[in-house]
C-alpha cells in the first residue's frame, strides 16, 4: 500500500533539525560522496545505509551528558558514535537527498555483549535503542546503521543490510543460532532527536555508568579480546 506524504509532513521529514542537521557542510559532502546523482531513492538510501553502518564506528562508550553525541555532524567529525547518534546521521544523509527521514526508538534486550558493558550497564536491556526510519517507494522502511562491519565479524555476526526497501532491524540470532537481539518496547518516531530528554533517560536507566570514566574504552577493542 502507498503511503502518499503530504507536501507539508514531506518538509518536515526533509527539512534539517537541530541534531538531524543535514544543512551542515561536512553531512551534506559525506551524503554526496557516498551515492552517485543519478541513483535512484531506494539505491541511495542503501548506500547511505552502508556510508554509516561501516563509516562510523559503534562505540556505546559516549558521554550521554553531552549534546553533540547526538548530532549527526559530531558523530561523523568524531568517526564513532552510539545507535542512536548513526542513526541522526544516516537520517542527516537522507535529508539531504531528498528522502524522508526520521529518527526511531525502541528497548532492545541484547542478548549477546561484552562482559565489561554489561557489567558496566547493569542491565541487557538497551533503552532508548536508536534506529531510523525512511520514506522509499512509498513506505516508511525501517533500518538500524548501529554495527560495523568490523565489529560485526569480532562478535560472530554477519553485517545487517539494507536494501532500500525490506526493514534491517538489529539480528535476532548470532551466526550461530543464539538469541542474539529483541525488540521487547517501541518509544515511537520522531522528527529531531529528543536530546535532552534521552540525556536525562539515560542517567537514570543507566546510573551505574555515571560514575565510571568511559574515557578510552572501546567495544570492538573489548569484543576482539573475548
Amino acid at each position: 500500500m502507498t503511503d502518499i506524504l503530504p507536501d507539508t509532513i514531506r518538509r518536515l521529514y526533509t527539512d534539517p533539525g537541530e541534531y538531524i542537521d543535514s544543512d551542515h557542510p561536512s553531512v551534506q559532502q559525506f551524503a554526496r560522496d557516498a551515492v552517485r546523482a543519478e541513483a535512484s531513492a531506494r539505491e541511495k538510501a542503501s548506500l547511505l545505509y552502508k556510508a554509516v553502518r561501516d563509516g562510523i564506528r559503534y562505540n556505546p562508550y559516549v558521554n550521554m551528558r553531552a549534546a553533540e553525541t547526538f548530532r549527526a555532524s559530531s558523530v561523523l567529525v568524531a568517526g564513532q558514535g552510539y545507535c542512536v547518534g548513526k542513526a541522526a546521521l544516516y537520517a542527516a544523509a537522507c535529508r539531504v537527498h531528498g528522502i524522508p527521514a526520521r529518527v526511531g526508538f525502541a528497548d532492545v534486550k541484547n542478548h549477546l555483549t561484552t562482559e565489561k558493558l554489561r557489567a558496566s550497564m547493569g542491565t541487557d536491556i538497551f533503552t532508548w535503542h536508536g534506529f531510523t526510519e525512511v520514506h522509499v517507494d512509498g513506505a516508511w522502511r525501517k533500518a538500524t546503521p548501529t554495527f560495523n562491519d568490523t565489529l560485526c565479524a569480532k562478535v560472530g555476526v554477519a553485517p545487517l543490510d539494507f536494501d532500500g526497501h525490506t526493514d534491517a532491524l538489529l539480528h535476532p540470532f548470532d551466526g550461530e543460532g543464539r538469541a542474539y537481539m529483541q525488540y521487547v518496547n517501541d518509544r515511537g518516531s520522531y522528527h529531531d532527536v529528543p536530546a535532552k530528554f534521552l540525556m536525562r533517560e539515560m542517567a537514570r536507566d543507566y546510573a551505574n555508568m555515571q560514575g565510571e570514566d568511559l574515557s578510552g574504552r572501546d567495544m570492538e577493542r573489548e569484543a576482539e579480546a573475548r
